[in-house]
């Protein structure tokens, strides 16, 4: 396949059915994000950002584009913004992977550091008061932005329907961070399958399910505040996943499918099995593996131990 630039081959990844014994005969695929070209799910969110501060006038030629982030989003931000030669400053809490980090730095970016324990939350704080200070600057803000699920409801779910045409989706089953890409993609495939469930994944020290907030291994998914976006549909039920057995999955996808997925992907994996219990016999669920186990090496992702 001949492209013109790097930014054609973002989108159209692989959807893989999963070679697992699940409850109920279930089928379960996964769509592999880790096959866009910065290496995750929010390459597609750092395009419809960018884009859509383009399109309104927020962005213009020179703009300082300061996006707080864990790590992805910073990476998918950074690409699209490269294509316009764009600024980017980018605010980061300290725990994230420094592999993430360093990719954001090798496209351009500058990042900003904030303590671990204000979270995303502290994040966001900062990311404000940079742009107060900085002229011809620009906060796409993936956490209330609708070009975030907006993003997904354009690409990732008509893909999912196009992948399988002859086959009913049940269950979509995908983690949440900002939020976005399980709302777009669920507002995508309830067009076609009204009566499809609706399932997000949190990790253990997130709040969706009543929990106490605390860190937690798993990276990219979590929150520390209910996504605004979640307003717009009806989640049936919110899966939490400790991170050993999150990390006990993204072993078995190495081991036994030759996927190198991140925490969150292991953790979406568990959380599908869950689902797979309360469905009829035969019933197709359809996850996302956001990226893969690479960026997060250094916190030693395949061992047994805690870092």
């Amino acid at each position: 396949m001949l492209v013109e630039n790097i930014y054609q081959t973002i989108g159209n990844t692989p959807l893989l059915k999963l070679d697992i014994e699940a409850p109920n005969n279930a089928k379960i695929y996964a769509k592999l994000e880790m096959f866009n070209p910065g290496g995750s799910v929010k390459d597609r969110l750092g395009v419809n950002l960018i884009e859509n501060g383009l399109k309104s006038g927020k962005i213009k030629n020179g703009t300082t584009i300061i996006e707080p982030t864990a790590g992805n989003t910073g990476i998918g931000v950074a690409l699209a913004a490269q294509q316009y030669h764009l600024p980017v400053k980018l605010v980061v809490p300290e725990k994230f992977s420094q592999e993430k980090q360093i990719l954001m730095k090798a496209l351009g970016a500058e990042i900003i550091h904030t303590p671990s324990e204000d979270g995303i939350v502290g994040a966001i704080a900062k990311a404000k008061e940079l742009a107060a200070e900085t002229d011809n600057s620009y906060v796409p803000l993936q956490f209330e932005n609708p070009a975030n699920p907006e993003a997904y409801y354009k690409t990732l779910g008509p893909e999912i329907i196009k992948d399988l045409p002859n086959q009913k989706i049940d269950a979509f089953v995908a983690g949440s961070g900002s939020g976005g890409t399980f709302v777009g993609v669920t507002q995508a495939l309830q067009d076609k399958y009204p009566d499809m469930k609706a399932i997000t994944v949190e990790p253990e020290g997130s709040i969706l399910n009543g929990g106490k907030e605390h860190s937690h291994r798993t990276e990219g998914i979590g929150v520390e505040f209910v996504p605004p976006f979640f307003k717009s549909i009806t989640v049936d039920s919110v899966k939490t996943i400790s991170d050993d057995d999150a990390f006990s999955y993204v072993r078995w996808l190495a081991d036994n499918e030759g996927v190198f997925a991140g925490s969150s992907s292991g953790a979406a994996l568990a959380a599908a099995l869950q689902v797979a219990e309360n469905l009829p016999e035969n019933s197709t669920i359809v996850t996302i593996f956001p990226d893969s186990s690479e960026r997060y090496l250094s916190k030693n992702i395949y061992g047994d131990e805690e870092k």
